[in-house]
């Protein structure tokens, strides 16, 4: 880290001269690396940088590790839009024109920028305080806005819709880093920081003072502590767990009967009667069919028939087989295909039932109305036998062309010749089988390449990916 000052001064090459601007932009870039890879401060870069910060109107609190990007804009509101949407590469922006770019405002975007990557990525080492993990995802929501996602989406957990920034659009702002391309990889990687801090965090003191608790913000990582240390907890600190898992429950599951309520809306079937009441009137017909009684005389119409809408929807009696696998790779889909299978059994006409397993089978039925009760009972870990939940799911089956089987797993099975027979078996008796690989709010998640391969043969490939392409695939067999 002692070469910056002779490569700065000649960015673009021996002989070439220098942009000012484009020296001041990696000062701040060979900063955030030196914070991010080396705990020991730059003094020639730190100095460097704040008078680049200073110069450019910004406030030198951007430079400082300890500051929150919320404090920043609480003390500066007016940098709130500037962080909003930072990373979003603009859709006429010109990557070969150099010179029409604004390279002052290079410069500024370059200090935000490292700003929010900084505290988002440097999370340091031992424990972490209940403050600490709010900071740190407040940051990250900070970044996803920058990124042009919701708060939450790229972390997993929470599947609601970014605001339509292509993860492999092209261009950019300038010289900026076109970060929004890396979407798919920054997922994973804020989950896999947000699951180090809460496992760093001493949950249960945190959890046994409500003070502390209530600074806590549910996420996927920490409900997946909470549901692994939940027999381990008693009195306040379990009622706090239980506070958190069903908030978080709760928000996910108005997300996706948002997304289930838009997918399932049936064809109006005609052969039921339409209702005879006067909201369901068809005005412009009943006039256009009665024209022919039209006394210009007494220039009044009169009325033979009155016509109605028809607004009964096609909707079949469906059962709803879910299989999903409770082992501690498989979380998100556990937590997400439960709040799912409880919207579904909130549908008329279609009878849902709920099997976990890993090495044993739980048939969670009675509790599938409600997602947070099922969750309480599930036993997250172990290993994966997919045979004992097959053993608990085939009685079910009762009218196989009536009856949709969504299994949820990585298939990383220990007896999986055995349990990929019944599966086809299933498939070639009529059911709708539709092996799922995991659905996420990342949509990340390996899939057994073996098992893979035959459901394709099969003719049923693995559904991976956001858990909106399940709920496609449901409405079209359920409606």
């Amino acid at each position: 880290m002692n070469e910056p000052e002779n490569t700065l001064a000649h960015p673009a090459g021996p002989g070439a001269e220098a942009d000012p601007q484009d020296n001041r932009r990696q000062v701040l870039y060979w900063r955030l690396l030196a914070r991010l890879f080396d705990p020991e401060e730059q003094a020639a870069l730190e100095s460097a940088s704040l008078a680049v910060v200073e110069d450019i109107g910004l406030p030198p609190a951007l430079l400082d590790p300890g500051a929150s990007v919320d404090s920043v804009v609480q003390r500066h509101p007016e940098l709130a839009a500037e962080f909003d949407g930072l990373m979003v590469p603009e859709p006429d922006a010109d990557t070969d024109g150099d010179d029409t770019r604004d390279r002052p405002a290079e410069v500024r975007r370059a200090a935000l920028v490292s700003k929010v990557l900084l505290n988002v990525f440097s999370t340091g080492t031992g424990a972490v305080s209940a403050g600490q993990l709010a900071r740190w995802q407040s940051d990250a929501g900070w970044l996803e806005r920058a990124l042009g996602c919701t708060p939450g989406d790229l972390r997993g957990g929470r599947p609601g819709g970014g605001r339509g920034v292509s993860p492999t659009g092209s261009g950019g702002n300038g010289m900026t880093p076109d970060l929004s391309r890396l979407i798919p990889q920054f997922g994973p990687e804020l989950g896999a920081l947000e699951g180090d801090l809460v496992k760093r965090m001493h949950l249960r003191e945190v959890l046994a003072d409500p003070a502390l608790a209530a600074r806590l913000t549910p996420s996927m990582s920490l409900i997946e502590q909470l549901l692994r240390d939940k027999n381990n907890l008693s009195g306040v600190a379990l009622a706090n767990a239980k506070a958190l898992i069903r908030r978080f429950v709760d928000e996910v599951a108005e997300i996706l009967r948002t997304q289930v309520e838009k997918a399932t809306v049936g064809a109006i079937d005609r052969s039921v009667p339409p209702k005879r009441v006067f909201r369901n009137l068809d005005l412009d017909r009943t006039i256009w069919k009665n024209l022919t009684n039209y006394s210009p005389e007494e220039e009044r119409l009169y009325v033979d028939r009155l016509y109605y809408r028809h607004t009964a929807r096609k909707t079949t009696p469906q059962r709803l087989v879910v299989v999903v696998d409770q082992s501690g790779s498989m979380v998100d889909s556990m937590v997400n295909c439960t709040i799912l299978a409880s919207i579904f059994a909130g549908l008329p006409k279609v009878d849902v039932h709920l099997i976990a397993y890993d090495t044993q089978a739980l048939d969670l039925t009675p509790w599938v109305h409600d997602p947070f009760e099922t969750l309480l009972r599930t036993n997250l870990g172990g290993g994966t036998d997919g045979t004992v939940a097959m053993a608990l799911a085939q009685p079910k089956i009762a009218e196989p062309r009536n009856t949709v089987v969504v299994w949820i797993s990585d298939f990383y099975e220990w007896r999986g010749e055995p349990l990929y027979e019944s599966m086809a078996a299933l498939h070639r008796s009529g059911v709708k089988f539709i092996p799922v690989g995991s659905v996420t709010s990342s949509g990340r998640g390996s899939v057994n390449p073996w098992f893979r391969e035959r459901f394709k043969d099969l003719g049923t490939p693995v559904l991976s990916g956001h858990i909106r392409k399940l709920v496609h695939e449901l409405k079209t067999f359920l409606t």
